[in-house]
């Protein structure tokens, strides 16, 4: 299957012309959204406690890194936990570091991982995506963002990077706002017109094996996530000397011809090889001598209001 990129004009600032052309096929998610709205929620696992955290905005929220970093708390918290994910064969990456650093159920109906969960006995479940699946009664709902990225030019699909209008957050529990940026004070005071009720938390990419790169060298980079940016911001202000980004799809399928034409470039420019450790999810069982990746964490800013949050409403 052919993965296209992103398109730039959809995190323009305001929608251009291109933008206002496919405005039309707008329509078409606007219906599909509300005949999802009105799909019957499914009592299933009334005793299971379950935390969604999906996105509006298309690719590189950190949901994934969220999903990982909640579980850590809730084990902490002394509950047996999972995560759920829905299995999509492109999706690999996502899957495969969920399975190595949760309890995973991934299963092709979220239904049926519910039930394995139940019978596994798990306390809580958390979703890693599925905001838009409406036939499941979730007991917290999270949306995350990127706070450089926003909603971009704020337009639906196609036209835009939104699933649903940003109006939606009304329908929401928490937003948390991932990113590198300190003063999101406009942000909360606009996602506040909304639902003056909601909680906002803010989050960050920690780098955990930033200093095993010598800053000496020069590097080759290549990725293929939602937000390719944040990658080389990361490795950028540690002062990581990249001489060569090549940006993939999000969700790219590699294969050994793509990882052979990376490591012949990186011999010809003397240069090491550097990706995220998503994609090196995905190119781990591949001939790939000389290819390291960037190990991150999230971090919850104030995390002891988030635990407390928590706590309040399980």
């Amino acid at each position: 299957m052919i993965k296209l990129k992103k398109p730039k004009f959809w995190d323009y600032k305001k929608p251009n012309f291109l933008s206002y052309l496919l405005l039309p096929l707008t329509f078409f998610v606007i219906i599909s959204n509300f005949f999802l709205d009105l799909r019957k929620k499914n009592n299933i696992g009334l005793n299971l406690k379950k935390i969604c955290i999906g996105n509006i905005y298309i690719g590189g929220t950190g949901k994934t890194p969220l999903s990982i970093k909640i579980y850590q708390i809730l084990n902490n918290l002394n509950f047996q936990t999972a995560t759920i994910k829905k299995f999509y064969k492109d999706h690999a990456d996502e899957q495969k570091m969920l399975l190595e650093n949760t309890k995973l159920y991934c299963e092709k109906d979220r239904k049926v991982a519910i039930n394995n969960a139940i019978k596994d006995n798990i306390d809580i479940a958390i979703f890693d995506d599925g905001l838009q699946d409406q036939s499941i009664n979730y007991d917290l709902k999270f949306v995350c963002f990127n706070n450089k990225k926003w909603i971009g030019n704020g337009l639906l699909i196609p036209a835009g990077p939104l699933r649903e209008k940003i109006e939606s957050i009304s329908k929401y529990d928490a937003v948390f706002l991932n990113g590198n940026e300190n003063n999101n004070t406009d942000l909360k005071l606009f996602i506040k017109r909304y639902n003056k009720n909601i909680k906002i938390f803010e989050t960050y990419y920690k780098p955990t094996n930033i200093n095993k790169f010598d800053t000496g060298e020069k590097y080759i980079i290549f990725s293929g996530i939602g937000n390719p940016e944040s990658f080389r911001e990361t490795l950028v202000k540690n002062k990581i000397d990249i001489i060569k980004e090549i940006i993939f799809p999000d969700h790219y399928d590699y294969n050994q011809k793509d990882i052979d034409h990376i490591r012949l470039q990186a011999k010809n420019l003397n240069a090491k090889i550097l990706t995220t450790e998503k994609d090196f999810m995905k190119v781990s069982l591949m001939e790939n001598d000389n290819i390291d990746f960037l190990k991150i964490e999230l971090t919850i800013k104030e995390e002891e209001k988030f635990v407390e949050y928590l706590k309040m409403h399980i």
